[in-house]
């Protein structure tokens, strides 16, 4: 008993923490100084969050409990234990999350002429309206299911908002259950009335009403000569992790595709939401139809998926949102661009290829600050085009939709260059994506891989091989995120250009690694994971262990997405107490316990939440005076160090070095969309004293 006392002490429960980071997601939203439609933007993002969060995490602690497992969590907490309390701290959140909405949201939003209006408040032109709207582009598409001896409870998808119904048979007084599938897929959740039908408060007025509710009051249409007693909504959430055992899978994207199919049909459902009006018999008629106990169901006296009210932001009203960024071109590459409009502000004579800047010296970038267009994509296009250019080989991981750099690789296996790109076909919820991505490349003539057997490969690299005078030279580009023109544009990301001689060859030896039987244990200059990584960082963290004991300053600071390790976080606890000074950035998840006096007195742990999704990975060490800084794809979870395939490279070009340092002290002063992690494991969000300094405003005017 002891001993789980102890361990409570050093680590804070994963679950509970990743809650504590969709909870500051909240409080965003319910920050009245955050601009309206952003509002409505940041309740969605907790939303969205919560429904992986169910059909991965809860999921899976539910089946721990079914198969009766008992182990104790690193925190020791029995996975029922872990089940209570997620329900137990997210039930004040919910409630938080619906009055916003309702009393806030709405309220405000009909202020600024968008009102979001219940179907029984419509007038009778905007009745009829909307109602011929549901006859001509709602009705035929639905289909009503009902319940009895005949017709068995219909299967309900994951993530699908129903309608369930009560209604009546006149001749006989028969009542029976029916269910009617909202069909958001392929329709907006909220239907815009026409202008011409509404008081214009201004030119960006809107009235719109929930797709539930039209269908709702329209249930008659459905079942003609039948009367509608009563009608709710309800959701449900199902298990839809994917496990694959790919090192029995003859065709791993067979494996992905078969896998993929049964998340479509789903899992076992893991929450049930309904509205709260809904009585207990129907309560209970669902329960049983759907197989889900008490504490699964979740009540709600408003919306139920609210990750659709995302739908606002594209309302054209400009005032209500975030002010536009357009990040830029760095100096350095504003002469090696292709595209045709900055061909016109350029002479020819004047145009310098990305190789030769390149191959001058090293180029950071920091995106979105950082247009992706014309730094990576351009890169990767150059290389398409050049007829000196031989080889390509990247990583794709989470890819957009419509990509340029897959049209570039297209473009250079048409060129008749060698083209490898891996694609990691287990990205969860992107898996489709990138299956119909990896078919279209391998049909267009460029080499597909999946990665290593048993790992998940996350790495972000390129590598591009060129013939020149002197012979084969290498040139890189090593990232913290993904090759993702969408999310480069909210995400903030790092990312080197290099043609460095030693990071050339670690990276030809690690797409060996990636592509063949190569066993290579040993990297000059790169960080590798599953191989080199863990040791390498924990070398470093022991470094400033060991000059901290000798009397030198010892000094730490790292910024990542989530730090779980245990062994990571045994190693900050002995660097605090050899009186090493750990200042640690982390957007997610924390289980250390900062500022515990004789454990983690010297840590101190920030989180920056605000309108970019902070999502680089900086790991700075003091080093008695030569200080070191390194950048990469991997957090300090055991999935990045052991379970996949990370690269982090050093920076060292002193100059850049220097714009590292500039950028944690930037964040570390952040006063406006910063929280402070308290010895409890909780975060209270910062006051500024004076003039608020958000550190994402300040790196748009840092980053030039």
């Amino acid at each position: 008993m002891k001993k789980d006392v102890q361990i409570k002490k050093l680590y804070l429960n994963r679950e509970l923490s990743w809650l504590e980071f969709n909870k500051r997601v909240l409080a965003l939203a319910l920050d009245k100084n955050t601009p309206l439609l952003e509002q409505a933007k940041f309740s969605a993002i907790f939303s969205n969050n919560l429904d992986e969060f169910f059909m991965v995490r809860v999921a899976s602690l539910k089946s721990q409990v079914e198969a009766g497992i008992t182990k104790l969590s690193e925190d020791g907490k029995t996975p029922l234990d872990q089940l209570e309390e997620i329900r137990a701290h997210l039930l004040p959140l919910l409630k938080l999350q619906e009055n916003h909405y309702e009393k806030q949201l709405k309220v405000e939003l009909k202020k600024e002429g968008i009102n979001i209006c219940d179907y029984k408040c419509l007038n009778k032109d905007q009745t009829i309206w909307i109602n011929d709207y549901f006859q001509k582009e709602i009705f035929p598409i639905l289909t009503p299911l009902a319940v009895d001896p005949a017709h068995p409870f219909p299967f309900v998808s994951n993530l699908s908002l129903n309608v369930a119904a009560i209604i009546s048979n006149p001749s006989n007084g028969k009542q029976q259950f029916v269910r009617v599938k909202v069909p958001q897929k392929s329709i907006n959740r909220f239907i815009q009335i026409p202008n011409k039908l509404i008081d214009k408060k201004s030119e960006y007025s809107q009235t719109l009403v929930p797709l539930e509710q039209l269908l709702s009051f329209n249930l008659s249409l459905l079942f003609p000569g039948m009367k509608i007693i009563e009608h709710y909504c309800f959701r449900v959430t199902r298990d839809a992790d994917l496990e694959l055992r790919d090192i029995e899978a003859d065709d791993l994207m067979i494996a992905m595709e078969e896998g993929l199919r049964k998340r479509r049909i789903g899992g076992e459902i893991v929450r049930l939401e309904v509205s709260r009006n809904m009585p207990n018999s129907v309560i209970n008629l669902l329960s049983k139809g759907l197989d889900i106990k008490r504490e699964d169901l979740y009540l709600s006296n408003s919306l139920l998926g609210y990750d659709d009210i995302f739908e606002l932001t594209n309302l054209p009203s400009p005032t209500l949102k975030y002010s536009k960024h357009q990040g830029k071109t760095p100096k350095t590459l504003s002469r090696s661009q292709t595209s045709e409009q900055e061909e016109l502000s350029l002479k020819k004579e004047e145009f310098e290829s990305i190789f030769s800047v390149i191959r001058s010296k090293d180029i950071l970038l920091h995106h979105p600050y950082d247009l992706f267009s014309t730094t990576v994509e351009e890169f990767i296009s150059q290389s398409a085009d050049d007829p000196k250019v031989l080889a390509i080989k990247m990583t794709l991981y989470r890819i957009s939709k419509d990509s340029p750099i897959i049209d570039a690789l297209i473009r250079a296996a048409e060129n008749g260059k060698q083209v490898m790109a891996l694609v990691e076909l287990k990205a969860r919820f992107d898996e489709d994506n990138n299956i119909q991505w990896a078919r279209h490349l391998e049909q267009s003539g460029v080499h597909v891989v999946y990665g290593v057997v048993g790992l998940k490969t996350h790495t972000k690299i390129v590598l591009v091989i060129r013939n020149e005078t002197k012979g084969l030279q290498s040139y890189m580009h090593i990232g913290t995120g993904n090759y993702n023109s969408k999310t480069s544009k909210i995400y903030t990301d790092l990312g080197l250009l290099t043609a460095r001689e030693d990071l050339g060859k670690d990276l030809v030896e690690l797409f060996n690694y990636l592509t063949g039987f190569s066993k290579q244990q040993t990297f000059r200059k790169l960080l590798v994971a599953p191989v080199t990584l863990r040791k390498g960082m924990e070398s470093l963290i022991r470094r400033e262990i060991k000059n901290a004991k000798e009397g030198k300053k010892g000094h730490i600071r790292a910024k990542m997405n989530s730090l779980v390790d245990t062994s990571i976080i045994n190693l900050l606890y002995e660097a605090s107490q050899a009186g090493v000074k750990i200042e640690l950035i982390i957007r997610g998840m924390c289980c250390l316990y900062p500022g515990i006096i004789n454990q983690s007195e010297n840590i101190t742990v920030v989180s920056i939440i605000g309108q970019f999704l902070e999502h680089s990975r900086v790991f700075w060490f003091f080093n008695d005076g030569s200080s070191e800084a390194y950048i990469g794809s991997a957090d300090w979870m055991r999935r990045n160090l052991d379970r996949r395939v990370e690269a982090i490279t050093p920076i060292e070009e002193p100059e850049l070095l220097k714009r590292i340092e500039d950028l944690l002290e930037i964040y570390l002063k952040d006063n406006y969309g910063a929280w402070d992690m308290l010895g409890s494991g909780t975060f209270v969000r910062r006051k500024p004293k004076g003039n608020p300094s958000s550190s994402q405003r300040k790196i748009i005017d840092f980053w030039k």
